[in-house]
């Protein structure tokens, strides 16, 4: 009885494994965060006292942890620093231009920090389970020797103090920023670093993004009572702080008041505080609370604030339906920072944008809900994978909810691939899966990032057809929300959903800079003939119109894919006769098939999916 009952908790366990990740023996480690801050809002710092519990499911023991101090960044002499002084094309933001246009002469904002608008964290007190610690500061990393190791399947716990000073606003995090936010607290407490199959993630803060671990964060933040708070997570005590309920009676300590959040199943948590903050919220469909936080300067502002909100409300249905359900209770989208970035449950955006570029710039962050949040890509590794599924998912909802036209039928994402066909010849492009930090230019970077990677995502939908890629998405979702896939783990679903191998398409596009260009080479009356110019073979779709006027489109697999798209539902393919043709080899530099009537007109691939870099010659009329 008793070997029945353990069997049975065995296949249930196995079960339960399954369902929870792909990967065979996937593991990740888990923290939980109680945070206290009191905030000295005139001189721009504060006092932290941090209880972090670590649980340790590597299999491995660790005799050391690693600690990210992001503010540490923004002190001239940094990595950071130095960067903006020697890349080609510095973000502008983070660095002045002293010569002209045509010879620009860089010098990077960091390096004319004074003392006083430096940031820095500085850890006072580090122990675990009550024992003292040896940590050093290296850096934006905290380097800590434990005094035993964390064995495999144990919980530490950390208590840390540390003191800070936020720094002039110059990237994500800062104070006074040019929108007059006092206080953008991005990457503002010291931040446990990931570990994971590949080992420790050590990067040095040099203005790329972030990976981290998923835990549990409880937040007290304490600071002048005039000040509103936006922040990731719910807060819990709104009737006591100003902003969030009109008859909430603000309970003080003093001249400061504590607000208090609460988040789940998160890797970041960011705030914002100013006393000119006004606070506005609605609920969608789904149940999801969004706020919106931000400064009201005039009517045209409040206006635009106010149908954004709808808006992102309608854009998280939207979300839900097509990408997986959002799995929080609140979204808060708050004015602060510079541009936009994505936190859990919450975003920084700058907020003084005509509607489109507000509502656009929120898409993008909340889209990263995600690709990234809920998925806690690793963004310092893969970057397109964050990105470009992001920009994906931003185009999708600008066209069916702002534009209100209904997403292009056949290619949404066309505007990406025209930037991705000007990278591919300006000779700046760099393979996909090279490290976010060590791109050549910003130029690169970010056609790389966000334009290549929403192409690979729409074109992928090309070679397993549209309706599996929707179905890889869900799919996709249901197997890896709350963990920590790489793109292999979104591959290996696509090839489950569509049945077809896809090595050759993500180790082509992603890992070198290889282009697509076909061509029609020869039509005769009875025969078409096709040319691979390059060296990334494709599967090919060519629409034929005969002399009659009849249709046909002709279908030839890679013999890669090992596998077929089956027909898509297309209006330009409605009443087409689809005739399935022999595999192409790669190996092959050419390709021709018979015709049974006259052809007058031959496409290659009609709804421009196929990311051609010269279609000029796709298109032949006799």
């Amino acid at each position: 009885m008793k070997s029945k009952v353990f069997l049975l908790a065995l296949i249930a366990l196995i079960s339960i494994q399954s369902t929870f990740a792909q990967r065979k023996g996937y593991w990740q480690q888990k923290v939980d965060y109680k945070i206290n801050v009191d905030v000295d809002e005139k001189n721009y710092q504060y006092d932290g006292t941090m209880t972090l519990k670590y649980t340790n499911n590597s299999g491995h023991s660790l005799s050391k942890v690693y600690f990210h101090l992001y503010f540490n960044a923004f002190q001239p002499g940094s990595m950071m620093d130095y960067r903006l002084s020697n890349i080609a094309d510095p973000d502008s933001r983070m660095a002045t231009n002293l010569g002209t246009k045509e010879n620009p002469k860089w010098e990077s904002r960091i390096a004319k920090l004074t003392p006083e608008q430096i940031g820095y964290q500085k850890i006072k007190t580090l122990s675990m389970n009550g024992a003292k610690t040896d940590f050093k500061t290296d850096g934006t990393l905290l380097e800590v020797r434990l005094p035993h190791a964390i064995e495999d399947g144990a919980t530490a716990t950390f208590d840390l103090t540390w003191t800070a000073q936020v720094p002039e606003q110059i990237r994500r995090a800062g104070r006074n920023s040019k929108e007059d936010v006092a206080l953008s607290m991005a990457q503002w407490y010291p931040k446990m670093a990931h570990f994971d199959e590949f080992g420790w993630h050590l990067d040095e803060y040099v203005a790329r993004e972030f990976v981290a671990p998923f835990g549990n964060f409880d937040v007290s933040i304490h600071i002048n009572k005039n000040y509103v708070v936006g922040a990731s997570g719910v807060l819990q005590n709104a009737d006591e702080v100003k902003g969030y309920q009109r008859k909430a009676k603000v309970k003080t300590q003093g001249n400061k008041a504590t607000w208090h959040y609460k988040a789940e199943n998160i890797h970041d948590f960011v705030w914002a505080a100013d006393p000119k903050f006004v606070v506005d919220s609605t609920t969608n469909k789904n149940g999801v609370t969004l706020y919106t936080v931000y400064i009201p300067v005039d009517d045209a502002t409040i206006k635009n604030w106010k149908q954004a909100l709808g808006l992102a409300a309608d854009f998280f249905d939207l979300c839900s339906q097509k990408f997986g359900s959002y799995p929080w209770s609140t979204y808060t989208i708050i004015q602060g920072g510079d541009g936009g970035m994505e936190y859990g449950t919450a975003t920084l955006v700058t907020g003084g944008r005509n509607i489109k570029s507000l509502v656009g710039v929120i898409f993008h962050e909340a889209a990263h809900s995600w690709y990234q949040h809920l998925f806690g890509i690793n963004e310092t590794v893969d970057e397109w994978f964050d990105e470009g599924f992001t920009s994906y998912v931003e185009e999708l909802g600008m066209q069916q909810l702002f534009y209100k036209k209904g997403a292009l039928e056949t290619n949404p994402m066309i505007e990406a691939y025209r930037a991705y066909y000007k990278l591919a010849l300006s000779g700046k492009e760099e393979p996909m899966s090279l490290l976010a930090d060590y791109y050549n230019t910003n130029y690169g970077y970010s056609n790389q990032a966000y334009n290549k990677g929403a192409v690979l995502a729409e074109q992928l939908g090309y070679i397993i057809g549209k309706s599996n890629l929707e179905k890889t998405f869900l799919k996709f979702y249901d197997i890896w929300k709350f963990k920590h896939p790489t793109p292999n783990d979104f591959k290996r679903v696509a090839e489950d959903v569509s049945g077809i191998n896809l090595k050759w398409y993500f180790n082509l596009f992603v890992n070198t800079t290889r282009h697509i260009d076909y061509a029609i080479q020869e039509v005769t009356d009875n025969s078409v003939t096709l040319r691979n110019k390059s060296n990334l073979a494709m599967p090919i779709d060519v629409l034929v119109e005969y002399k009659d006027g009849s249709k046909e489109l002709f279908y030839i697999p890679l013999r890669e894919m090992r596998g077929e798209k089956s027909a898509e539902n297309f209006a330009i393919y409605e009443n087409v006769k689809r005739t399935i043709l022999e595999d192409w080899n790669w190996t092959v530099p050419t390709y021709s098939f018979p015709v049974n009537k006259v052809p007058s007109k031959i496409w290659i691939d009609p709804t421009q999916r196929l990311a051609d870099i010269e279609a000029s010659d796709n298109y032949s009329a006799r």
